[in-house]
């Protein structure tokens, strides 16, 4: 099931992500890449941005990844739903950093001059669970071992 899970995450390219402060929810669309085992969710942003300035004070953060595109509005009981937990991790290496964004622009070459800013920072998001529904009532939560614990 996990690989179900990653695997759709990795065919896809937008999200919402959600972030909170002071009991206070946003949501932002956003285009994202993963590393080559769905382990990291790379999204960039502008510093000022309320989404970082919420993940800076609250890493906790959630992405929703549906396939509503791909099984069209005729067949919304086909559509499945990833909700992805996890948290936000500063990324202050240059040279991490920049391939990030050259990982981010060979997806989405259109953030071209959005990742040049001076203020873009890189969004990099840990998953720690998964919840899948499939269709209207099918769901499957799945926890994923901590990478960092022995």
């Amino acid at each position: 099931m996990i690989d179900r899970m990653k695997r759709l995450l990795q065919e896809n390219d937008l999200c919402v992500l959600a972030t909170a402060l002071d009991d206070k929810p946003h949501c932002s669309l956003m285009a994202y890449v993963t590393d080559e085992d769905a382990g990291w969710v790379y999204m960039l942003t502008h510093r000022a941005s309320k989404k970082y300035q919420n993940l800076i004070r609250n890493p906790r953060a959630s992405l929703l990844v549906d396939t509503r595109l791909q099984a069209g509005i005729l067949a919304r009981e086909r559509i499945q739903a990833l909700t992805v937990y996890g948290a936000f991790h500063e990324q202050r290496d240059v040279g991490t950093r920049n391939e990030i964004i050259r990982r981010v622009l060979r997806r989405h070459p259109h953030l071209g001059e959005f990742a040049g800013h001076p203020q873009i920072e890189v969004l990099a998001i840990r998953p720690s669970a998964f919840l899948l529904l499939d269709g209207v009532s099918d769901a499957q939560y799945q926890e994923l071992r901590d990478p960092d614990s022995p």
